[in-house]
């Protein structure tokens, strides 16, 4: 099998595992505190492993050489994980997962704003399409509590910033730093977690979120995005986007609002026209990175579909 299809064919996979994160929510009965704790633990101890093999056993110096940008980056992704779930118990699963598909745009505003990075034409209408959908999908979740709007955003921004501080370490891995995250969402969700009526069920479908659809969907996007270019990995990815709505409707008939259809078809369309930028060409025998080229831009749409879903 050539480098390009093992990479859509892991890209594929990591969706695909991303986007079960709904129906398996969806069957918990337990607490949102215990659903966030709970695919946090086990999302570490598989990171953890992976983290262990990548490093080739040498996970306490892995961990050792986090810098401050690491530790930022381990916070936002923490926030951004945890407010996923604690977001899908106050909205529909397709308003969650369209608001996170035009976090790659967010990402690329606040490069812009931060770091001074270019921001090219294409992009900034790309920005304006996807803020257009947002604003309506965000208008409609406040008929469901103010928590059902801003959880949403929240998650989006957290990681967009993420986004930004990859783009700010391209040289420095940030699997360690990802492990951390969701040690960080385990104690600080803690004092709040309740095991009392948790059944076996429960503990099975939070160990299958956190090991399948967090952990090893996040390996096999870090594997599939260093093997085909970016836009590529971003249209790809947006079958998370297409098939988390579809599951949650098939196992449980939860139909989006229209406003909501309405919202992330535009935001969809914004990523589209972000994704299928032309990009510059990588030089001959230069090994191939999951943000080629190098710049913000090609960052936020090799990320899109990622953490924290």
């Amino acid at each position: 099998m050539s480098e390009e299809r093992r990479g859509r064919v892991a890209i594929v996979a990591a969706a695909t595992g991303w986007s079960t994160a709904g129906i398996g929510q969806r069957a918990l009965d337990v607490s949102a505190a215990s659903q966030v704790g709970g695919r946090a633990l086990f999302a570490f101890l598989t990171l953890l492993v992976v983290v262990s093999v990548t490093s080739r056993g040498r996970t306490a110096a892995a961990f050792r050489s986090m810098g401050r940008w690491d530790i930022a980056f381990a916070l936002l992704v923490a926030v951004a994980s945890g407010t996923f779930i604690l977001a899908l118990n106050h909205t529909t699963v397709a308003n969650v997962v369209f608001m996170q598909a035009a976090a790659p745009m967010l990402a690329a505003l606040m490069g812009w704003m931060l770091l001074g990075d270019r921001v090219s034409r294409r992009t900034w209408v790309a920005i304006g399409i996807a803020a257009a959908g947002v604003g309506v999908m965000a208008g409609e979740s406040l008929g469901s509590g103010v928590a059902a709007a801003v959880l949403p955003l929240v998650m989006s921004a957290a990681f967009a910033g993420g986004v930004v501080i990859v783009r700010h370490r391209r040289h420095v891995s940030m699997l360690p730093a990802t492990c951390l995250s969701q040690a960080i969402v385990v104690v600080a969700v803690a004092p709040f977690v309740s095991t009392a009526n948790a059944g076996g069920e429960d503990w099975a479908i939070l160990a299958a979120l956190g090991v399948g659809q967090m952990g090893l969907s996040l390996a096999l996007f870090t594997v599939g995005a260093r093997l085909i270019a970016p836009a590529e990995v971003a249209l790809i990815a947006l079958l998370e986007v297409v098939l988390s709505p579809l599951w949650v409707w098939l196992a449980y008939g939860e139909r989006p609002a229209v406003a909501t259809l309405i919202g992330g078809c535009v935001v969809l369309a914004a990523v589209v026209v972000q994704a299928t930028a032309p990009t510059t060409p990588r030089w001959r025998g230069e090994p191939a990175g999951p943000f080629d080229p190098i710049d913000l831009e090609s960052a936020a749409v090799a990320v899109e579909g990622t953490a924290p879903g």
